[in-house]
């Protein structure tokens, strides 16, 4: 059984995002064409109803069919006040992989990363089908390494993207956020604001990064042709999902419960699968249409699924042995 570190997911380009978006990219394919087999995940919660919303542990099994399939759970665990109570990440976990064939552990990985690029990588493959072709604008609501894994995922695939708007209510991050990027990336124009309303308002592509449980961008804020990647899931008001041209989702089924936006206005019976435009793999696979015309206003609300982090984890597997790189276990 291989161990893969962070530092050896790193040392294979597991912190670039082309691998995520091919690995993704084919995911995506499966999940529209039903070849996966992927439980609602589990959410456990020591404080229960009284704790934070991202104070969880969240277990994630999943089989990715396919020509390779693999099978494996991402085991992951958060705290919202770990940056600054504790100096931590806010996440961090492993990822297993199973040989489908025998059931047996393959390997065991460090799964922070893999988490975060992939979740950057759902983003970027979005943007693809659901933003406005040639966008240049985005804002990043939030300065944590969500953030920074975004930004640096579509600046990598999108060379047209010449201006960054931020916000984030803690200033001393957002200045260190955009001193970091001004130096990464000096070609482009960072925007600092004073409010998330005056940032959203600012980009053609919005990426919320935040632990926020209170919505708070208004449909109001949107300019015509936005696209919004709602990868926190919790910071767009259920206005925005109702008055949206079209929402996607990455997994209904994923979506609808948790008592997260989407779930709320289902119990409230003012949306529905039958109001989705889309699950974000048949936008992939082309048996939905992705934007149409750069006046709408369209809302991508990933859940997260477990197939793209074992899609991306078995990726960044398969080169760990190509190169020979990682620590051997013994399981028995």
């Amino acid at each position: 059984m291989l161990y893969l570190s962070k530092e050896d997911i790193q040392q294979v380009g597991g912190d670039e995002s082309t691998l995520y978006v091919q690995a993704l990219t084919e995911a995506f394919r499966l999940h529209g064409k039903k070849d996966f087999v992927q439980p609602l995940k589990p959410y456990l919660r020591a404080k229960g109803k009284e704790g934070h919303i991202a104070d969880r542990i969240i277990a994630m099994p999943a089989h990715v069919g396919g020509e390779d399939p693999v099978s494996g759970i991402k085991w992951i665990g958060s705290k919202h006040d770990n940056p600054l109570k504790r100096g931590l990440a806010r996440a961090s976990g492993l990822i297993i992989l199973n040989d489908p064939e025998t059931n047996y552990p393959i390997a065991v990985m460090e799964a922070s990363l893999i988490s975060s690029m992939r979740t950057a990588a759902v983003t970027v493959i979005a943007a693809k089908h659901l933003a406005k072709k040639n966008f240049q604008s985005v804002t990043i609501i939030g300065c944590g390494l969500i953030a920074h894994k975004q930004l640096q995922s579509l600046l990598e695939q999108f060379d047209h993207i010449t201006e960054v708007h931020i916000y984030d209510v803690n200033e001393q991050a957002q200045s260190e956020f955009v001193a970091k990027w001004r130096e990464s990336a000096p070609s482009v124009t960072f925007v600092e604001h004073t409010s998330a309303e005056k940032a959203v308002q600012g980009g053609e592509v919005i990426v919320p990064c935040t632990v926020t449980d209170t919505p708070y961008i208004e449909y109001s804020w949107l300019q015509k042709g936005a696209f919004v990647s709602n990868i926190s899931i919790m910071d767009v008001k259920k206005e925005v999902f109702l008055q949206a041209d079209k929402v996607v989702v990455d997994d209904w089924d994923q979506a609808n419960r948790e008592k997260k936006v989407i779930h709320q206005l289902v119990l409230e019976g003012k949306f529905s699968k039958e109001k989705l435009h889309a699950e974000l793999g048949e936008i992939v696979l082309g048996e939905k249409v992705g934007r149409e015309n750069d006046d709408e206003i369209i809302v991508l609300n990933p859940m997260g699924m477990a197939i793209e982090d074992i899609a991306s984890a078995y990726a960044v597997y398969q080169r760990a042995v190509n190169h020979q790189i990682g620590t051997t276990l013994n399981l028995l």
